[in-house]
């Protein structure tokens, strides 16, 4: 056999399947060849195919080769170009599923490492309060608890918990209508705080924002949900109010105040007239308040806070208009179960460092932790505020909490079902007084009636 310059010692570069072509071609070759002239096609190979000799010179003897079965009857030919699927059997029993499904639901779709850290305390939670709730997970068809359920949750990954969710995973993204306004002059003298100013170890720096529900049609009076977010625990408290007024909003920001579970040291917010505005302003001086502001047309100055308008008021009330004073009431009655049940019982992941290399960008996050405990790790919260919460953390039960929201959830949908139903109804009953043009115009009027 003579290696003088043969053709499979071109220096090219290939692709994976023209790889795996050119091994298929020079492995017939390879297998008839002497040590001698096998090395030199090992050395030639691994130059040009750019792979491990020893991974080569296995793939160069697997090629063709024959198996021969029941007395050489039947014969197998392995391919290297074929490649078969790789299955294994499953580890985690169905029954573990449905209750890890289960404890996604209830902490309302979080990712998996968020789910992962908080395993253990639904675990606890679900013993405590396993009387309560027995029949209703009898009802939704959930398997019988037992130790090997138990132990499974436990020794159940991240990972793992991704892999499992990811059939049940469905997310829909909508965007709103911005409704920020430009405020008065006021802003100049209101000091400019940017992303990278923040002290994320000293709790009482909150981000606030309004919402608004105008269900894509900003004309007329409509409610609006003032969030207010604390930087470093990430504890958080959501208002609704029935207009974007100033007197509105600065009620609703009293209101989420006295909640915090320690004082208030400063607010930020975006460059909107309901919150540039004397009365604020004054107010901040005379309570001592740190009073910051946005740069124009930098939204990442409040990424914090924006984040929670998705997670804390979107992912719940959605993009409907809610222009009622039964919808506010009953968005109010929503947010107060749902501080409980977001502020003790779902974690929340906080930037710890982000490096540069190139054009990739490396984040490091710390462990997922619950707002409540992180009040409970400050060393800055008195202890009298800590002793308060943790009282109150103890008579909580998450699976209630989680039932309520739903109930409220239902409430706001019938509430604007039945007032969707009325303006059919008054639609209808134009009709057979005026013309086209009356009916449209006043119905106009019907549907934004407001307050």
């Amino acid at each position: 056999m003579s290696l003088t310059n043969p053709w499979w010692t071109c220096n090219v570069n290939f692709m994976l399947n023209e790889r795996q072509n050119y091994i298929h071609m020079i492995a017939p070759q390879y297998q008839k060849a002497n040590k001698k002239d096998k090395s030199l096609m090992l050395d030639h190979g691994t130059r040009a195919l750019a792979l491990n000799r020893a991974y080569l010179a296995h793939c160069l003897s697997q090629s063709h080769r024959i198996i021969r079965l029941s007395g050489g009857k039947v014969k197998l030919q392995a391919d290297i170009r074929k490649k078969s699927s790789r299955k294994r059997s499953c580890f985690f029993t169905p029954e573990t599923i449905a209750w890890l499904i289960y404890f996604w639901k209830v902490l309302y779709h979080c990712c998996d490492r968020r789910l992962h850290s908080m395993i253990p305390l639904l675990i606890a939670k679900r013993a405590q309060f396993e009387s309560l709730h027995e029949e209703a997970w009898k009802a939704l068809e959930l398997p019988p608890w037992t130790l090997e359920i138990e132990s499974q949750l436990r020794s159940m990954s991240a990972s793992s918990i991704y892999r499992y969710l990811r059939k049940e995973r469905q997310k829909s993204r909508f965007k709103g209508i911005s409704h920020t306004r430009p405020g008065s002059l006021l802003k100049e003298n209101i000091e400019v705080k940017t992303f990278a100013m923040w002290y994320k170890s000293l709790p009482g720096f909150v981000q606030m924002d309004l919402v608004g529900h105008e269900g894509g049609d900003a004309r007329g009076c409509f409610a609006f949900s003032l969030n207010i977010t604390d930087v470093a625990t990430q504890w958080t408290e959501t208002v609704a109010t029935p207009t974007k007024a100033q007197s509105f909003v600065f009620a609703a920001l009293q209101q989420g105040k006295a909640r915090f579970p320690f004082p208030l040291l400063g607010l930020h917010s975006d460059n909107g007239s309901e919150f540039i505005n004397s009365h604020l302003s004054n107010y901040c001086t005379q309570e001592q308040l740190q009073f910051t502001r946005n740069r124009k047309s930098f939204k990442n100055d409040s990424c914090y806070i924006e984040q929670k308008n998705w997670s804390l008021v979107r992912s719940y009330v959605g993009y409907a208009r809610y222009d009622t004073l039964e919808e506010v009431q009953c968005m109010n009655a929503l947010y107060e179960v749902l501080r409980l049940y977001t502020n003790y019982f779902l974690p929340v992941m906080q930037l710890k460092e982000k490096l540069r290399i190139g054009a990739k960008v490396m984040k490091q996050w710390d462990q997922p932790r619950t707002p409540y405990q992180r009040v409970m790790e400050s060393p800055q919260i008195p202890v009298e505020n800590k002793q308060r919460c943790q009282a109150l953390y103890e008579t909580l039960d998450p699976f209630t909490l989680h039932q309520e929201v739903q109930r409220l959830k239902n409430k706001l949908k019938e509430l604007r079902r039945k007032k969707e139903l009325d303006r059919i109804q008054a639609e209808d009953t134009l009709l057979k007084k005026g013309s086209t043009g009356n009916i449209l115009a006043e119905s106009s009027k019907t549907v934004r009636i407001g307050f």
